[in-house]
């Protein structure tokens, strides 16, 4: 009778501690994983000055060590335990320190051997010592001026001096640091016995220094409280999961789950991906395609001809400088050039072929055309295109060219660089036509918010327009040119209808798009950079 009402009286103890939980209690409760409800109630009575070392908490808890760090971890974050650490460092023996330990350092075996002159060989077989150890421990015994040495047929003659005998009978400072217990604690050594680890660190594998971290927690006022009333809302229990027993009896309408605090920082994964440019790149190519263009391909080593000459630009102009172009040492010519077709470039340059033009007025230089480069500019695939058989008109392609011209590297500029080249042929195009084209790829292909086209000049445009887009870090920035193909260029390719193009840096582009402020870091290999970018 007594034993039941004393558990009546338990129970109704239990249920008024579970009334003086607060909300705010019963929710953190609520929120603890199990391995912080494995933890937690150990912490009991550490607190303050009073902290409790984590190899304690492992084993009151019988949990593993990561588990219970992990638990730890989760707790101060929720602000209920505050951890400390301790630097420590221990000195240990090795396998060979503790043979020494138990048998006597080299020296010292040898030095209780010698109670007459003897043969190194013979002393060291009466110590136990092998041929090196004994050659070591002479010198050690010679340094301490313990020995005499002198030359005899069977090798050197050892005779102990009176410092010698004197040290027979006594254990040195380092024998004694040998023999005693280990692991030791560093700093608490006594100054004799630090002397003695000096002289033995300075000898290798006898001793070994181990750094660690000694971890102790204690328990915040706010863990007190929750402890304080730990028995009434453990004994609730909490669901970790919801299963489909509880769904079928209806049981978890009336279980206390576990929260989830999805706010929580994990670790970050760090799992194999595309890189973000190629990734941008890749992209820019599916938009294009799925508009209806088909994509150009080309070399990347061009003659002068398919570069510029065909692009009407004239041989003397500033762009075919070596500080804008790369010239190639080998193959340096071309000489597989189209003769027809040069003989029609050619025409259109000196005196503006069938097009009533004038043209440019010089001699065209043949040799010269057909100097090899680094292509300079995607518009090289895009006449090669127009000088295809397979151009179909009406048509559209575009292209992702690498291009190549000598620049000062900054934010914006790079030696090498990649364009988004493209043209349009078909009857009644216009100016409106491409502006419209233009906004497209500005807004739709780089995000960008607002943009700008203006006049520009080009030797194979007219009309020319330079588009330019707004950086939000760095202002107005061009992205490329733009324009109408003159006649004198479509009539020497044998095309009549009118062609619009454009070429983009798709680099800048992708400066929007992935929101970098440098274009150094499209190409960066810095881990991290590749590891935090952005995609589109």
């Amino acid at each position: 009778m007594n034993e039941t009402a004393d558990s009546v009286d338990a129970e109704g103890a239990r249920g008024k501690r579970m009334d003086e939980a607060s909300a705010a209690q019963r929710k953190l409760y609520a929120s603890l994983h199990p391995m912080e409800r494995g933890v937690l109630p150990h912490l009991a009575g550490a607190s303050g000055q009073k902290q409790l070392p984590l190899s304690d908490v492992v084993a009151k808890s019988g949990m593993e060590e990561v588990s219970v760090s992990r638990a730890l971890l989760w707790l101060a974050n929720k602000g209920l335990v505050v951890t400390s650490e301790e630097e420590r460092e221990e000195v240990a023996l090795t396998l060979l320190g503790q043979e020494y330990s138990r048998k006597g350092l080299p020296e010292h075996r040898l030095l209780v051997v010698l109670d007459e002159p003897t043969c190194l060989s013979d002393a060291a077989k009466k110590a136990g010592l092998d041929v090196q150890e004994a050659s070591a421990s002479m010198g050690v015994l010679r340094g301490k001026a313990a020995l005499t040495i002198t030359a005899s047929d069977k090798g050197p003659m050892l005779s102990l001096t009176v410092a010698g005998e004197a040290m027979r009978g006594k254990q040195g400072l380092e024998d004694k640091f040998l023999s005693g217990t280990f692991p030791r604690d560093r700093p608490k050594l006594a100054p004799e016995e630090q002397h003695a680890l000096s002289q033995l660190l300075s000898r290798k594998k006898i001793l070994e220094v181990r750094k660690s971290k000694e971890v102790s927690v204690a328990l915040t006022s706010a863990g007190k409280e929750l402890l304080s009333h730990w028995d009434a809302l453990d004994k609730a229990g909490l669901a970790e999961k919801l299963t489909a027993e509880m769904l079928r009896d209806g049981s978890w309408k009336d279980v206390p789950f576990r929260r989830f605090d999805v706010t929580a920082p994990v670790p970050k994964r760090t799992v194999g991906r595309r890189q973000h440019y190629r990734a941008f790149l890749d992209s820019v190519r599916e938009q294009f395609m799925a508009l209806g263009f088909s994509e150009m391909q080309g070399p990347i080593v061009e003659s002068e001809f398919w570069d510029m000459d065909v692009l009407y630009m004239p041989q003397f102009h500033s762009a075919r400088d070596i500080h804008d172009a790369y010239f190639v040492k080998e193959p340096a010519s071309d000489p597989s050039l189209p003769a027809a077709l040069v003989a029609k470039v050619k025409a259109a340059h000196e005196h503006g072929g069938a097009t009533g033009s004038k043209g440019w007025r010089y001699d065209f230089d043949d040799q010269r055309t057909r100097r090899n480069i680094l292509r300079t500019q995607g518009t090289a695939l895009s006449a090669r295109m127009l000088a295809s058989p397979g151009l179909q008109v009406p048509g559209k392609y575009f292209a992702i060219a690498r291009c190549f011209r000598y620049d000062v590297i900054d934010a914006t500029h790079l030696p090498d660089f990649n364009q988004v080249e493209g043209i349009v042929a078909e009857e009644g195009l216009t100016m409106r036509h491409l502006f419209g084209l233009l906004e497209l790829l500005a807004r739709e292909i780089a995000g960008a918010k607002e943009t700008r086209i203006v006049p520009a000049y080009f030797p194979f445009t007219e009309p020319s327009a330079a588009l330019y887009a707004k950086h939000p870090d760095m202002g107005w920035i061009e992205l490329g040119g733009s324009g109408m193909f003159r006649p004198e260029m479509r009539d020497a390719l044998g095309v009549s209808v009118p062609v619009i193009a454009w070429g983009i840096g798709v680099d800048r582009l992708a400066m929007f798009k992935l929101g970098i402020n440098d274009i150094r870091e499209l190409f960066s290999a810095d881990v991290a950079t590749l590891r935090n970018a952005r995609f589109a």
